[in-house]
């Protein structure tokens, strides 16, 4: 018997010498296998397990609405949706422990649906002719999704493209064998930030919080980990979160690429998550570093942190619209919400006579904090930088406090 089952997705009215190489290979290597099919127009040359049909009920439409439309971006879209829906049910009732779709940019545009549709932990590879490519948002990415190159594999199969698809039928496989999934043992913490070059409250907090009896997991705040941050956020995955560096809610306003989409810093509070929320790089706007830099972001102190990675400083303006942007986003926040408001700075490098320090631009942000905060939100000031100690016994006390009062528990 397979030791573990791989759902294997895409056209089979078009692909299916591709779709039936990725299963022929799975099971070659002990697993088992499951299809689904998401064509429109044509039919397979043999049996599926889940019909095109079903895939398009379970979004609520049928194939010849899909058909009738005439238009293949409306019909894609109900097989994304039906697609989605499917594999989550699937998913849920234990028929498969991992997931491979192929396409191409009409295939990946449904693949990213349906991975987005699964938890974390389940393994989810998306085999594509447009893998890493700037067309696909990071929003829309799972937290824990793999792609792979579909390389010289558009019509038929030949030597080039078996060795991405015998890549990703391994790959998926072995996830699954080997995947540890998350447990719920301990209540779970997310928490933000960057490096400790720029940010260091983590090193002192994350020990601390486990000794409480919390699990923490810390996300990196450069578009892909934010995202992955609201996603489990927004499964009700987190006990609380310490939303310590928003920095991508700045990228996103001013264009970024490096963003987690328009939701960023949304998640936790429409599940009534109790969030401590600070300015770690608020005053930052980080930049594809090997893109040129926009017209508007020139002539300003810059930091290149790497060849990714090139950040640039905010106006006393810029700063002041990210506080209101805060501000507005966790008006809407249903639990708790405090917010740590460290005068002194948000990141090592704008410390006072720091090579980024803008005393009149952070006196700024801080009175647009003032100014704007909700009435939801508690606001504490600190005369203190963002890593100095001070501001992590601040959150400590945040967080024993709602362990006193019941807000959080173990």
């Amino acid at each position: 018997m397979a030791d573990r089952t791989i759902l294997v997705v895409g056209t089979y009215d078009t692909k299916q010498d591709e779709l039936g190489y990725i299963a022929e290979v799975i099971r070659a290597q002990g697993g088992g296998v499951v299809t689904m099919d998401v064509s429109v127009l044509g039919d397979p040359a043999g049996p599926v397990d889940y019909s095109k049909h079903q895939v398009a009920e379970a979004g609520g439409a049928s194939i010849a609405e899909a058909i009738a439309g005439e238009d293949e971006n409306l019909a894609m879209q109900i097989m994304a949706c039906g697609s989605a829906a499917l594999a989550a049910r699937l998913c849920a009732g234990g028929v498969f422990d991992g997931v491979v779709v192929l396409g191409g940019s009409m295939g990946t545009d449904l693949a990213l649906d349906l991975c987005a549709a699964l938890p974390l932990g389940v393994p989810k590879y998306i085999v594509s002719t447009v893998s890493f490519s700037p067309m696909i948002p990071p929003h829309r990415l799972a937290a824990d999704v793999q792609m792979i190159l579909w390389a010289g594999g558009l019509y038929g199969l030949n030597s080039v493209c078996k060795a991405s698809l015998s890549q990703a039928a391994g790959a998926v496989l072995g996830a699954a064998r080997a995947v540890e999934k998350p447990n719920r043992d301990r209540p779970l913490i997310g928490m933000t930030s960057f490096g400790k070059t720029v940010l260091r409250y983590m090193v002192t907090l994350k020990p601390a919080l486990e000794a409480r009896g919390f699990e923490v997991a810390v996300f990196h705040a450069t578009g892909m980990g934010g995202r992955a941050f609201e996603a489990l956020a927004a499964e009700g995955a987190f006990a609380a979160v310490l939303d310590f560096a928003p920095q991508e809610v700045g990228n996103h306003l001013h264009g970024s690429a490096i963003s987690a989409g328009p939701d960023r810093l949304t998640a936790a509070g429409k599940a009534g998550v109790p969030q401590i929320v600070s300015i770690g790089c608020y005053d930052l706007v980080d930049l594809v570093g090997w893109h040129e830099l926009p017209a508007a972001l020139q002539d300003r102190p810059v930091h290149a942190h790497n060849r990714l990675i090139t950040s640039v400083v905010m106006t006393a303006e810029e700063r002041v619209a990210m506080a209101q942007a805060l501000c507005a986003k966790l008006a809407e926040a249903t639990g708790p919400v405090v917010f740590l408001l460290p005068t002194q700075g948000g990141n090592e490098w704008d410390r006072a006579g720091g090579p980024l320090s803008d005393p009149e631009a952070l006196a700024a942000f801080v009175a647009a904090m003032r100014d704007h905060c909700p009435a939801n939100v508690t606001l504490i000031e600190l005369d203190a930088h963002i890593n100095d100690p001070a501001f992590s016994e601040a959150a400590l006390r945040v967080v024993d406090g709602w362990l006193g009062a019941g807000d959080l528990t173990l």
